[in-house]
């Protein structure tokens, strides 16, 4: 999967043990280069606004005093939304019979994109995904990025979940 962000392990345990997991973090762009950070909350229930902020209010003063970014950026946190990244194999397990598009950094059976439906996660670490009426096994190790295709069953799904959200 992609290589841990510099600020990983300054931030990870702060949300942590404020009851939120990480999904994923990057720097988006350049010359004003903004500091993305993806979370859930553990309980899986629906993150709010009101999450965000107590995340990055208790992130910026570290973020600060370490200073591990050169230069000015800005801190975003988010929730990953509905075509959520899939960054750690509990979200394979968790989603499976969903629809996902994977990308590999090496070939995995003659190809480098895949784009299906996520049976499971073997106790090997390797994604079973059927695509194209085949099965392809993709280890986890090999995943450069992935991510869930917004399909009317994931919103039917979420949409189940939540009966006073309206489109």
């Amino acid at each position: 999967m992609t290589e841990r962000h510099p600020v990983q392990d300054i931030v990870e345990p702060i949300i942590d043990s404020l009851g939120f997991e990480v999904v994923r973090i990057m720097t988006i762009g350049v010359k004003n280069p903004t500091l993305q950070i993806m979370i859930e909350r553990k309980d899986r229930k629906d993150l709010v606004v009101d999450d965000c902020a107590a995340v990055s209010r208790a992130i910026s003063d570290v973020l600060d005093e370490k200073d591990p970014i050169d230069g000015e950026y800005s801190l975003e946190v988010s929730s990953p939304g509905l075509d959520r990244p899939l960054t750690k194999p509990e979200h394979f397990e968790r989603f499976a019979g969903y629809e996902a598009k994977i990308e590999t950094k090496t070939e995995v059976e003659g190809r480098k994109r895949f784009k299906g439906k996520i049976i499971k996660i073997d106790d090997k670490q390797q994604i079973v995904f059927a695509m194209d009426g085949a099965e392809y096994v993709i280890p986890f190790a090999a995943v450069g990025k992935a991510k869930l295709l917004l399909t009317d069953e994931l919103l039917n799904q979420y949409m189940e979940n939540h009966p006073e959200t309206e489109l």
